[in-house]
């Protein structure tokens, strides 16, 4: 009987990925045209930690690989009072703006697109989300991230205001 290498073996991950887009770019050259993908990919153990990340490249499969070890490099976690939010936050990049508010026990994750990804695989269950302004998919997705750093816990809001617990 063989014994299985290291290649062989099935690669387990604690982290899940999502590809949230991939987009197809266009360079015309003398014989004809050059294609480049990019992809946008979220990475989450769904236990509090996430990460986002762009990558570029001429295969699709080198874009997601090149977005994914980004994507766990930049990864942070996110402030969470059971399996909700601990209070409501506006996240805003560009022109996109991300609303979140806590939901009760039961709700489930409420939202669309890129931010799904982000609370999903961030370990976040139940919460309501609306994304205003811009729908590019980068946007939203950065949108709701500033929105998750912005998140504090009860007893470093009572700290800052120098109020007792």
């Amino acid at each position: 009987m063989r014994k299985k290498t290291k290649a062989e073996s099935p690669v387990e991950s604690e982290f899940e990925e999502r590809v949230i887009q991939v987009n197809r770019c266009a360079k015309v050259v003398k014989g004809g045209r050059r294609f480049s993908f990019s992809a946008l990919v979220v990475v989450g153990d769904r236990k509090g930690h996430v990460g986002y990340a762009l990558g570029k490249a001429n295969e699709v499969a080198d874009a997601i690989r090149k977005a994914t070890d980004q994507a766990k490099r930049g990864m942070f976690s996110v402030m969470m009072k059971d399996r909700t939010l601990p209070h409501e936050v506006t996240g805003k990049f560009g022109a996109a703006v991300v609303l979140l508010k806590p939901a009760s026990p039961g709700t489930g994750v409420i939202a669309g697109g890129g931010c799904r990804a982000v609370l999903d695989l961030g370990g976040v269950r139940d919460v309501l989300a609306k994304s205003l302004g811009s729908s590019n998919a980068l946007n939203v997705v950065k949108a709701t991230v500033n929105a998750l750093e912005q998140l504090k816990s009860r007893e470093e809001i009572e700290a800052t205001r120098k109020m007792e617990v």
